[in-house]
């Protein structure tokens, strides 16, 4: 069977700043919550950081001529807050504006459309020590920086999101500690979740008084599915969806947070940071909705993770296990997941189109004789853009997909254990060597054509 998916669906790659750039202390850069995290001992496998990660702060050029090789048509990537006000407020520093106008400018040159996150968690470190994502001024510094780079850039960029997965920054870097800054309150997850949503509408407002182009969220979403048929199977899934999901969409799509929401969250936070007028500014008309997907959960009734953990309230929710076939991160690999995912998000919200921002697979690449032949990566993205055209053939309005990544990189709290990148990076060097999956990746975007 072969799929067309047309030349008005957009292709493309995906990174971001912190896990590629590397130059942490040039041009006037400031330190970040993740140069922190990084350098505090037991927080990254085997101590890794992102000083120099893939040293794209100095290869961008060979980098954007690598993407213009690989054919896409847009490329995803994050501006790195304290690049551009080293301390997250102030004056913003000259030298951070011309690195990623320079950049623009690069991929336009090639052809390629810019897809702009402002933020890719990697907060100032000087917020952080005035509270982060727990206090509110943070949402309003936010702003302020957004408004920033859409004066300089807004010109030029095509599409714009204002934060990349707010789960990851409150649930992971706030209840969990798994990243940074690595607070561990379950309490302290709910509060920053809120000052995301806040943070969302007041960047949205400032880009639409500066740009033209698309504007709109990137979330990453769960699939929840229930571990048997019962009632309670079926509550545990509402439950997920309440403290996984729609605690990010509802607020910025309708303007109001679920009750079921609230119900589950209570239990750890009494919600008395939420001012009133605060969901009209939340809630901002966007362009479109942009889910990151890699893998499902199943659910059942049961005693939830011990704390901490991502899910505040979660405390009759049990998680069972990753099931095979499975990624070298040990992630279930379901693409049916996201043919899921995207058919009940629209139903719960059919007035936005939708983008794949991320999708991809950390595997065990070997280089023999100087070639990655990454075949397993090949399959879990062909089957997953299957699955998107699954669920384009139910309705769903989506518009393009981003691999995840373009290039090996720093994977967070793993370090550089995991390779997702379809440009594999040898970081003693930093040689780049093109994988078996760019070239069929290169192919793809040629024919636009999946086959089987």
């Amino acid at each position: 069977m072969t799929i067309d998916f047309g030349r008005d669906f957009s292709f493309g790659v995906a990174t971001a700043s912190y896990q590629i750039e590397g130059g942490v202390r040039e041009g006037g850069r400031g330190p970040s919550i993740w140069d922190t995290f990084a350098h505090t001992p037991g927080k990254t496998f085997g101590g890794d950081t992102g000083d120099v990660a893939c040293d794209h702060f100095h290869r961008w050029d060979q980098d954007l001529d690598l993407m213009a090789e690989l054919g896409v048509d847009a490329y995803r990537l994050s501006i790195a807050w304290p690049r551009i006000q080293a301390d997250g407020r102030g004056s913003p520093n000259p030298a951070g504006l011309d690195f990623y106008s320079r950049l623009i400018d690069g991929l336009l040159a090639r052809g390629i459309a810019p897809f702009v996150t402002a933020y890719h968690w990697d907060l100032p470190q000087a917020l952080e020590d005035d509270g982060g994502w727990l206090n509110r001024d943070t949402a309003y510094r936010f702003a302020d920086y957004v408004d920033v780079v859409a004066r300089v850039l807004g010109d030029r960029v095509t599409w714009w999101a204002p934060l990349n997965e707010p789960w990851c920054v409150a649930m992971l870097g706030y209840a969990a500690g798994q990243h940074a800054p690595g607070r561990t309150s379950a309490a302290a997850g709910v509060r920053a979740s809120h000052h995301l949503n806040l943070a969302h509408g007041l960047a949205v407002s400032a880009l639409r008084s500066r740009v033209g182009g698309q504007v709109g969220a990137v979330v990453n979403l769960h699939q929840f599915y229930p571990a048997g048929d019962s009632d309670d199977d079926l509550a545990a899934c509402a439950r997920g969806d309440a403290i996984g999901n729609w605690i990010y969409t509802d607020p910025i799509l309708r303007g109001v947070y679920d009750p079921l929401t609230l119900e589950t969250t209570g239990a750890v936070s009494d919600w008395a940071y939420l001012v009133d007028g605060d969901l009209d500014i939340c809630h901002q008309p966007l362009d479109f909705l942009g889910i990151n997907y890699y893998t499902p959960n199943w659910v059942g009734p049961g005693v939830g993770p011990a704390e901490p953990n991502p899910w505040p309230g979660a405390r009759d929710i049990h998680w069972l296990p990753a099931r095979a076939p499975m990624t070298d991160q040990g992630w279930t690999i379901e693409p049916q997941g996201l043919t899921d995912l995207l058919v009940r998000v629209h139903q719960r919200y059919p007035e936005l189109p939708f983008l794949i921002t991320e999708n991809g697979a950390a595997m065990a690449d070997q280089v023999v004789d100087g070639q990655v032949h990454d075949s397993g990566r090949i399959d879990y993205i062909a089957a997953h853009l299957r699955a998107v055209a699954a669920a384009r053939q139910q309705g769903v309005p989506v518009g393009g997909y981003f691999v995840w990544s373009f290039l090996d990189n720093f994977e967070w709290s793993q370090g550089y254990s995991q390779r997702l990148g379809l440009v594999r990076v040898e970081y003693d060097t930093q040689a780049r060597i093109w994988k078996d999956s760019a070239t069929w990746y290169q192919q793809l975007l040629r024919t636009r054509q999946l086959v089987d």
